[in-house]
């Protein structure tokens, strides 16, 4: 559940970038996954971190990191404040077979971005 004093910020044509939150004196724009987006600023700052940051971030190759297995190349199904669904990277295969993951919001530390020293398969060799 979103703080009461977080103010969505969106684009142009609507489309949710991510909220505003207060830190003291300053404030600090957040991401879709909940994650700060920048350092505390002022206002315009804020609008400006989340409106340079887009969503099109969101459609890139992410690692899922796990305690009991390999790291998963994973992609965004769903973000939302309540949580966010990755699927296994299916290489845009439509008949590949995918395992979709719940996590919970703010986005774990566990589900980062691709790195580019990363292996390219779906699943990291152990």
């Amino acid at each position: 559940m979103l703080p009461a004093d977080w103010t969505p910020h969106r684009r142009d044509d609507g489309e949710l970038l991510g909220w505003i939150r207060p830190a003291g004196d300053d404030w600090v724009a957040v991401d879709l996954l909940g994650r700060a987006a920048s350092t505390p600023v002022d206002w315009l700052e804020a609008e400006e971190a989340l409106e340079e940051r887009g969503i099109a971030w969101l459609a890139d190759i992410w690692v899922l990191e796990r305690v009991d297995a390999a790291p998963l190349r994973v992609r965004m199904v769903e973000v939302t404040p309540d949580h966010v669904v990755v699927q296994t990277d299916d290489f845009g295969a439509i008949d590949a077979p995918v395992e979709r993951f719940e996590l919970e919001w703010p986005a774990p530390a566990a589900l980062r971005p691709r790195r580019a020293d990363d292996p390219d398969g779906r699943v990291f060799a152990p």
